[in-house]
């Protein structure tokens, strides 16, 4: 359970996985994505572990992808010789991708996301694919990939309308805007609402022991029963957006988006 990007801590019955980059305000970089499966498959194998918190440390609960970071990871994205030998190997690095949000959706044991402040992006990806998701008044949420010249292609298109709606999800797809506590409570984004991190975190807790005093089995047994009435449906869409998303990088809208990113201004898209 050694990782550079997460830490995790168990209970009793409960672990908590946290996002432990504070200092990047948990933005994810390589260690986030190749650790995850390893993490998450390990802890649905401990006998002792019912249920599983993801929290994050710092102000913000992730910034989402860090495109900086994972430039060396993925040279696809600024490579202007989009020919089938740089297609091919990205496409299996988006479906390598793709398992560290699935793998937290298809493990037997309930997850519960613990947000504070903003949740941007690959953070919403992750919590789109955990069981129930709880927040501080503070929190805010952006489905931010369109801001950046990007289709969101790590699960949370697929996800997000059997949580939200199709009308709710296209909106936060297409604006790419911010959303309140209070908006993502009333629209069913999360279950509760919390004054502060503290309360945040005792919440969660106090949940998760709720759950694991519960029969196990049947708990598992009802996740398991729950997803698979949308996995097929999840994962011919991770699929398809993979294709998607291969396609449409990269472009003069990315490279102006990480050029103002980089400026400090406002991006001017021009749709090529």
């Amino acid at each position: 359970m050694k990782s550079e990007y997460y830490l995790v801590k168990k209970e009793g019955a409960v672990a908590t996985v946290w996002l432990n980059r504070p200092e990047k305000k948990n933005a994810m970089n390589p260690p986030a994505w190749t650790d995850s499966v390893g993490i998450f498959t390990e802890l649905d194998e401990d006998p002792e572990v019912r249920v599983i918190i993801i929290a994050a440390k710092g102000d913000d609960f992730c910034a989402g992808i860090d495109l900086f970071d994972m430039v060396n990871h993925l040279p696809e994205l600024l490579n202007t010789e989009q020919k089938g030998g740089v297609k091919w190997p990205f496409l299996r690095k988006i479906h390598g991708m793709q398992d560290a949000m699935t793998v937290v959706e298809r493990i037997r044991k309930p997850v519960i996301a613990a947000v504070q402040g903003r949740c941007i992006g690959a953070g919403l990806d992750l919590i789109s694919a955990c069981d129930i998701r709880l927040a501080t008044a503070d929190a805010s949420f952006t489905l931010r990939e369109a801001a950046m010249g990007m289709v969101a292609d790590m699960g949370v298109l697929q996800r997000l309308p059997h949580i939200v709606g199709q009308g709710i999800t296209r909106e936060l797809a297409y604006t790419a805007k911010f959303i309140d506590a209070s908006r993502a409570r009333e629209i069913h984004l999360i279950n509760e609402i919390f004054p502060d991190l503290d309360a945040l975190m005792e919440g969660a807790r106090k949940l998760a022991e709720e759950i694991a005093n519960v029969a196990p089995l049947a708990v598992q047994a009802s996740k398991e029963v729950l997803g698979r009435a949308i996995a097929p449906q999840i994962d011919e869409g991770l699929r398809y957006v993979a294709s998607v998303s291969a396609n449409i990088v990269p472009s003069n809208d990315l490279f102006e988006a990480i050029t103002a990113l980089t400026e400090k201004r406002k991006p001017k898209y021009t749709g090529s």
